[in-house]
């Protein structure tokens, strides 16, 4: 009798503070949720979100280096006590860091870090350069404040970062796990620090997994463990995790008896991968997959205790690899700015030139040395060439401001400030997720106005990915479901998720954990460790965690469980079938008349239904626990019963089943230790039919009579009861893809009810026939390759080993066997293809999505033969997947058709006018889809992405010859329609309307084979040019790297700023291609979402997210550029225009406490508010008016020339703002601080006035930060003026601003100068809203007309004669449509 170690006292009291420490964990959440990488996963556990995050906190700096393939871990144990020592001294430790500094290395390695930048290496240049007495232009110390207090700033933001970061970080180090110690013999309290490869860890329901390990023992009798993965992949549904074969025990595992070595690949970042065998002493081997797998970060739920054995630790995990720290992109804008940035220093150096060669020519111009140049400390004078070359600098470091130093800090504020408006518009709230949208990357939120290009997925993103069974063909023969379709045709919205399912508590008396709540105690005391790797269980309010054996269970959905997806109404044809069949059926041989066929063809599909998939089967009291069948399940036909008692006799363990494999996490074989069980069913199911217990099968056909009797006396008999025969225990159904779960609710309908499962056996109530269990050997998951999913099982019945397959059709139908002339089966299978067939196409012309069912019967010698080789590709490390996949093919060929089904997608709302309105903006929208050609072509009808008005090229070609002969062709009949419409152009306009009718616009519809051929080299610039006069793109049957590639060359090659949305795993590589990601928060997790930059719950979401805040966010922070070179570039023009008067000595006229002051406080808060709240079109307009949207694509208010424009304009400014007090002044003998009073409260009001004139609406916090800034400005002055005695001999500014505000010529000459300096801009901006106004001029008249205006004013927006023009494409290069692009209809945009 085996003895079980039970946790320690000291581990069952440890107090649950999770609730204690929640809100500083949620604050340093909510703070750092744009440097995680998983902060936005939304867990059904708010404790476990909050928390599980951190576990794979920030940067990985320690990445290792893979020195080797391979990695073995030796046990930590006695017997390997000192190969132990050797093998895993090279190893990284468990405990992480994620900070960037030390104490030690802070300040060297951020100051490294920030003059990185090279605006910080300009001013540390001039801060330096000041310090040279000959080029000296002010006083040292002052000159050093701007960029210290910059760098200054910007150290303690990074330091405090850094040191939350440390923070998290000692709380993960410092959790406590159990690890086993050889010393000691058992298991004791350790930190995760101290945890490493190949100590064996002990952990509990709820405890958080510290490092990657593989499972050797739980305490699931059928050897399961359940983990959550939210803190990974977003995923709520509980996953599965299966002990190593050959180590499923009852007893716990002893480490000291464990013997063998784990050899396996070395660290890696695929959390989808695990590659590696067990050695044991005798040198067999046992396979090693990622179901074996447990990772760092996971939570243990619903099992009571597991045993693993650490085989990654720290930063050698894969989720600490996969963590690579905040994504970065550089907006177009950005990159605009830094072009610009060189033009202003080339400015600087012009300016100073000028200055150094004015500086030479005026000391030139003395015939002796002036008085008043000081000469060196030998006593000689510098020659003009010398000091003009000094003059060069000094002039550098007087007009330094020219280069903006805010100008970078202000885009960073503003860009925060427009993300935080686009989080909290309340359009973007979607009740069912009860989530908004999410911004994570923080600067590229202009970009979102310059978009050209969409690149949308269908399945998800377009349509609700809610799954929904239509129709079904079985056998050759339709059921159209009619009543169903009516069902679905009047169901309402509102009704999808009225249902309420409670979550259930664990019961310790189910093999599951309490909860416990205690006493709050600090986060940084030890008994808070002890707690820490202890969440609560999904849907348990941390904060209200007390008894939770007494508390009412909280409300939880189901995934893909909604009404409209489970009330299945059946077909009443194929139902009246179904009713008829008998245990006989079972029976049945392959020669038996086509009848009594068709009748086994619905047996074994609907079979296959409720089977082939990984659904997790749950009781409505308890979800996600194991379903517990009773050992003896009564029904009214004794005989059946008799038989299933007699195989129960055989098994291993008694009926049970557990929660469903997960589809994506499914494992390449079922752990149910086939070859390494040797029970008497196991060996009998093994051995061929002559060589096995004969009494069986006499058994099996006494038996069958005996059935058939006792169905004529049962209540069973007649088929309305047992229609109408309610199930006593309801059963929710939660599955990784919404298709699975269709299938099995359709299945359940017609009383084939999936009613338990676990890795040896599933359980289904099977109409008359009352329960069957079925042994299940091996699955085969679903994968983006083979496209099926297959599992094997032994038949209850018939004890024959079947073969269920589902997959997509174009894969299916070629596995199918070959018939021969002279089989009558093998000839109705050809003629159930041929039908079937002709059901899949029309299926797909109906939008639906489709799946064949397949069906193949072996015997235990083919099986055992397929299982070794099997075996052989599981245990090795290279090259797995390829012989994986070549075992898997072996398995799933010569398949017997079954039938196929029909699933619906319904399109989302909104998706239609979403559309519509992006194409009026311009921009073009391609779908890229794995469905197959007819269905994504009818949903893109739907979704009017497709018009029947539009001439549809279809390219689907094998090979690539072929393909570029059809794609030559295309561009042949469009370079012909092109040529047709430029001759139209030189005819009468009589021939308008006859012209008319031969306008078309062309789509492209082309296939993933065709696909590929078209991104070859040599084809690519063919396929670009066909799709550029193409108004719709359609790729379907697309792989993951076909999305990203085709988004990677229109990008890359045409220049165009790309968007790329999709919902599901399958997307991330396009979402990360992409200038601008997009992810939807839908029903297949949440990978799409944390890849993205900015998430979504719907695809409507797009339109306001583009039209109305894309455009928002580019106007502002274009403006708000264009506004700081302006200010900065008329500032430095009036030291400039000065140094004329002063011999170009470098001298200023203010002080130099004004010089930095000026630019860096005064002036630099209003365009700041600027940049975040200026709105140049109101919402609703822009949203009317989707064409408003085009001058973004068009950098309409940022070009080139736009830039010149705004620099002369300074120009000018400034010279008004020096010469107009300098005339009125002449000769006048006022000193120097004197004039630059004048001049600088000029300026002052200049350039407030300016922005306010730019300002597009004006709200209190405009006029409040102006007005104050005013104020501090004349605070200030006053403050220095009355202080400042003898601060800068021999000028004085001593109390020059109280003298000036009491005379009157101030005024007027202050006034002058804003007057004339502003007008020319002022006339202009009123001459072009009079004459000739933009289009958001336009609308913005709009906003204040009455509602019936309004709507009247937008119907006339554009007159018939440029109504055409609204869809006219933007070139690829951003400039304006050339005249021929305006001639061309079929340049039309999609």
């Amino acid at each position: 009798m085996c003895n079980t170690n039970q946790p320690s006292e000291n581990w069952k009291s440890r107090g649950n503070n999770w609730p204690d420490m929640a809100n500083p964990i949620q604050w340093a959440r909510q703070r750092w949720q744009h440097v995680i990488p998983f902060s936005g996963i939304h867990d059904t556990s708010e404790a476990s979100s909050l928390f599980c995050p951190f576990l794979t906190f920030g940067r990985n700096r320690n990445m290792s280096r893979l020195t080797s393939k391979h990695r073995i871990v030796v046990p930590c144990s006695e017997r390997f006590k000192e190969e132990y020592e050797k093998q895993t001294k090279g190893y990284k430790h468990n405990k992480i860091r994620t900070t960037k500094y030390t104490l030690l290395s802070f300040i060297p390695r951020n100051l490294y870090e920030q003059f990185h930048r090279a605006a910080n290496l300009y001013f540390l240049f001039l801060a330096f350069l000041n310090w040279v007495p000959v080029v000296e232009a002010f006083q040292k110390e002052i000159t050093m404040i701007p960029l210290v207090v910059v760098l200054i700033i910007i150290a303690i933001k990074d330091g405090l970062e850094d040191f939350r970061k440390h923070r998290l970080d000692k709380i993960i180090n410092h959790i406590l796990t159990q690890v086993y110690c050889r010393k000691e013999k058992k298991y004791v309290e350790c930190y995760w620090k101290d945890v490493k490869v190949g100590n064996f860890i002990k952990l509990q329901c709820d405890e958080i997994i510290p490092a990657d390990m593989v499972l050797l023992h739980s305490s699931d009798p059928d050897g399961i463990c359940h983990i959550e993965t939210s803190s990974l992949d977003g995923e709520s549904n509980l996953k599965q995790r299966q002990v190593a074969k050959g180590y499923v025990m009852d007893c716990e595992l002893d480490p000291e008896k464990f013997s063998s070595k784990i050899q396996c690949e070395a660290p890696n970042s695929d959390l989808g991968r695990f590659k590696g065998f067990l050695a044991h002493p005798d040198k067999d081997k046992t396979g090693l997959s990622k179901q074996n797998l447990l990772l760092r970060g996971c939570i243990v739920r619903n099992t009571e205790a597991v045993v693993g054995i650490v085989v990654y630790a720290g930063h050698d995990t894969k989720t600490m690899l996969n963590n690579r720290g905040p994504r970065y992109k550089r907006s177009q804008l950005e990159k605009q700015l830094n072009t610009d940035i060189l033009w202003s220093v080339l400015l600087l150096l012009i300016m100073c030139l000028i200055g150094a060669l004015g500086y030479g020519i005026w000391l030139q111009g003395y015939p002796e040395p002036p008085l008043f140049i000081l000469p060196e400390p030998n006593g000689e004078r510098l020659t003009p060439a010398l000091a003009g070359f000094y003059m060069f600098w000094t002039m550098i470091i007087i007009l330094q401001v020219l280069i903006p130093i805010s100008l970078y800090v202000s885009i960073e504020i503003v860009k925060l400030g427009q993300i935080y408006l686009i989080q909290n518009d309340k359009d973007f709230y979607c009740e069912k997720s009860d989530s908004l949208i999410e911004c994570k990357a923080l600067n590229i939120c202009e970009d979102l106005g310059q978009v050209q290009y969409i690149f949308s997925d269908k399945t998800g993103t377009l349509t609700e990915n809610k799954m929904v069974f239509r129709r079904c063909s079985i056998a050759g023969v339709e059921y159209s479901h009619e009543d169903n379709a009516k069902r679905l045709e009047t169901y309402q919205e509102s009704d999808l998720y009225s249902e309420v399912i409670f979550d259930g508590v664990c019961s310790s008396k189910s093999a599951t954990c309490k909860s416990k709540s205690h006493s709050p105690k600090s986060i940084r005391s030890t008994h808070s460790n002890k707690s820490l790797n202890r969440l609560p269980a999904s849907g348990l309010n941390p904060q209200e965690s007390g008894d939770v054996a007494g508390s009412a269970p909280l409300s939880r959905s189901v995934a893909f469980s909604s009404p409209m997806e489970k009330d299945v109404v059946p077909d009443p044809g194929l139902l009246g079938k179904f009713c008829s069949i008998t245990p006989h059926c079972l029976y049945v041989s392959n020669k038996a008349e086509k009848t009594a066929l068709e009748t086994s063809y619905i047996i074994d599909f609907f079979l296959a239904l409720a089977i082939c998939n990984t659904v997790v089967v749950s009781l409505p009291n308890q979800p996600r626990q194991k379903v517990r069948m009773p050992s003896l399940i009564k029904t009214p036909i004794k005989s059946l019963e008799d038989i299933k008692q007699m195989f129960q006799r055989f098994s291993v363990r008694k009926l049970s089943s557990s929660s469903g494999l997960s589809g994506k996490d499914s494992p390449s074989e079922t752990p149910n230790g086939f070859m390494n069980k040797v029970p008497l069913f196991s060996r009998m199911k093994l051995a061929s039919p002559a060589e096995g217990d004969h009494s069986l099968e006499v058994s099996l056909d006494s038996t069958s009579d005996m059935a058939l009797e006792g169905l004529e006396k049962s209540d069973l008999a007649c088929p309305s009861n047992a229609t109408d025969k309610p199930i006593t225990c309801e059963l929710y159904y939660e599955a990784e893809s919404p298709d699975e779960a269709a299938l099995v609710h359709a299945a359940r309908a017609y009383k084939c009810t999936l009613q338990s499962r676990n890795p040896d056996q599933v359980t289904v109530e099977f109409g008359l026939l009352g329960p069957l269990t079925f042994q299940l050997l091996h699955i085969l998951p679903f994968d983006s390759v083979r496209k099926r999913m297959s599992v094997v099982v032994r038949h209850p019945m018939s004890n024959e080993v079947v073969v269920y397959t589902k997959g997509a059709d174009s894969v299916i139908m070629d596995l199918l066997s070959l018939a021969s002339n002279d089989d009558k089966p093998e000839v109705l299978q050809m003629e159930i293809r041929t039908l079937t067939q002709k059901h899949l196409d029309k299926y797909a012309i109906g939008g639906l999505r489709t799946l064949c069912i397949a069906k193949k019967v072996m015997t235990d010698a083919e099986y055992t033969e397929w299982l070794y080789g099997h075996s052989l590709a599981e245990t090795s490390i290279d090259n797995r997947e390829e012989l994986l996949y070549e075992s898997a093919l072996k398995l799933e060929t010569d398949l017997m058709l079954l039938g196929a089904t029909g699933i619906e997608d319904r399109l989302q709302e909104g998706v239609s006018e979403t559309i519509e309105s992006l194409r009026k903006a311009g921009i073009k929208i391609w779908m890229l889809t794995g469905d197959k050609e007819e269905t994504a072509v009818n949903i893109a009808y739907s979704c009017q992405l497709l018009e029947h008005s539009y001439k549809i090229f279809t390219v689907t070609r094998q090979e690539m010859a072929t393909c570029e002969v059809l794609i030559d062709h295309i561009i042949e009949e469009i370079k012909s329609h092109l040529f047709l419409n430029t001759t139209f152009t030189k005819e009468e306009n009589s021939l308008n309307s006859s012209f008319e009718k031969e306008n078309v616009d062309f789509a492209l519809i082309i296939d993933g084979k065709s696909l590929d051929f078209a991104l070859h080299e040599t084809l690519k610039k063919k396929f670009l040019y066909l799709t550029q006069h193409c108004r719709a793109v359609i790729c379907c049957r697309a792989t993951p790297l076909q999305k990203s590639q085709v988004v990677s060359l229109v990008r890359t090659s045409m220049k165009v700023m790309t968007l790329a949305i999709g919902d599901g795993a399958n997307d991330v590589s396009m979402i990360q291609v992409a200038d601008v990601g997009v992810g939807i928060s839908g029903q297949e997790g949440m990978q799409a979402v944390m890849s993205s930059d900015f998430a979504v719950s719907r695809f409507q979401h797009l339109r306001k997210l583009l039209l109305v805040h894309g455009h928002w966010c580019y106007t502002r922070l274009a403006n708000m550029i264009l506004y700081f070179f302006y200010k900065n570039v008329m500032f430095v023009n009036l030291l400039f225009w000065y140094q004329f008067f002063c011999g170009f000595s470098g001298t200023s006229m203010v002080d130099v406490w004004m010089l930095i002051l000026f630019n860096l406080i005064f002036t630099s808060v209003p365009p700041i508010i600027y940049g975040v709240l200026d709105k140049d079109v109101s919402a609703d307009t822009l949203l009317a008016l989707p064409e408003l949207y085009r001058s973004g694509q068009t950098s309409e208010a940022y070009k080139q020339s736009t830039f010149w424009v705004t620099i002369l304009d300074a120009f000018y400014q400034s010279l008004a703002c020096f010469f107009i007090p300098y005339f009125t002044y002449f000769d006048s003998g006022m000193d120097i601080y004197s004039f630059g009073n004048y001049i600088m409260v000029s300026t002052l009001f200049v350039v407030l006035l300016h922005l306010l004139i730019e300002s597009k609406s004006m709200t209190w916090i405009h006029w409040t930060v102006m007005v104050l800034s005013i104020l501090a400005y004349f605070f200030f002055t006053l403050a220095v003026d009355a202080v400042c005695v003898n601060c800068m001999p021999p000028a004085n500014p001593y109390w020059i601003m109280q003298r000036h505000m009491t005379d009157p010529m101030f005024y007027l000459v202050c006034v002058m100068s804003v007057v004339i300096a502003l007008l020319p801009r002022f006339a202009f901006r009123i001459f072009q809203g009079a004459w000739f106004p933009t289009p958001q001029q336009r609308a913005k008249q709009l906003d204040v007309m009455s509602p019936g205006e309004r709507s009247s004013a937008i119907k006339n927006w554009f007159s018939p004669k440029t109504d055409n023009s609204l869809f006219h494409a933007v070139p690829a290069d951003g400039n304006k449509p050339t005249k021929e692009d305006e001639e061309s209809p079929c340049m039309l945009s999609a």
